[in-house]
């Protein structure tokens, strides 16, 4: 209910906006006021909220306690429910940002790959293929390592595909186009993959980014038709 319209019911996103960052203004040590926020994502599944946790993190009273945050990023990441508030703030202000890319990636994959690659659990495999669909941003020199140790598991092959693909087409997309083919040449993908042929071919002339070679994808829709 809206306190200014009594009767008046809010939408999830207006609830996030009025509430959210109240979380953090209460009688609770910071590692409550995270998994307080994180409950309240749960019940609200607004992306405004993992706005607010960032926000908080970056404040004068930041930040947050780090194990809490990440633990909280990476069991809704495991979660068999829908991610997307999660992994869009991971894509758009962790992954994004040069100054937490690297530490964002580590905490949500980059620090435990070898367990999460060696492991049978679903829910582990599951928190890797959503980093890795949207882990474009992320430099190259922090994700490969992890991209590399991916590419064993063929389960997690789709999900590594659109990270490169990703990180080829994003404004922010990061690859080394070599090594990159490299890694493409090692997945096991279905031969009429959507754009598995083009990527092929400008990752083979060189081109590291969509938006540094804007004809480069053009010229491998025309090749590869």
């Amino acid at each position: 209910m809206s306190a200014a319209k009594p009767g008046e019911l809010l939408t999830a996103n207006q609830v996030a906006h009025s509430w959210a960052g109240d979380v953090f203004a209460e009688d609770l040590d910071s590692a409550a006021q995270v998994q307080l926020a994180f409950g309240l994502l749960d019940l609200l599944d607004e992306y405004w909220v993992t706005c607010e946790i960032r926000f908080a993190n970056e404040s004068g009273d930041g930040p947050l306690p780090a194990d809490v945050l990440w633990d909280g990023y990476r069991q809704r990441l495991e979660a068999d429910r829908d991610a997307e508030a999660v992994t869009y703030s991971l894509w758009v202000d962790w992954f994004e940002d040069h100054t937490t890319t690297a530490t964002a990636f580590a905490e949500v994959l980059g620090n435990d790959i070898d367990r999460v690659v060696a492991d049978h659990s679903e829910a582990l495999l599951r928190r890797a293929r959503r980093v890795l669909e949207c882990s474009g941003p992320v430099p190259w020199r922090v994700k490969e390592p992890a991209y590399r140790t991916a590419a064993s598991r063929p389960a997690l092959h789709p999900a590594l595909f659109r990270g490169l693909l990703t990180s080829f087409h994003d404004v922010y997309g990061d690859l080394e186009p070599a090594a990159a083919l490299a890694l493409l040449d090692r997945l096991d993908l279905p031969a009429d993959t959507r754009h598995l042929a083009e990527l092929r071919h400008v990752l083979a002339a060189g081109h590291k980014n969509h938006y540094r070679s804007p004809g480069a994808w053009n010229d491998a829709l025309r090749s590869c038709s």
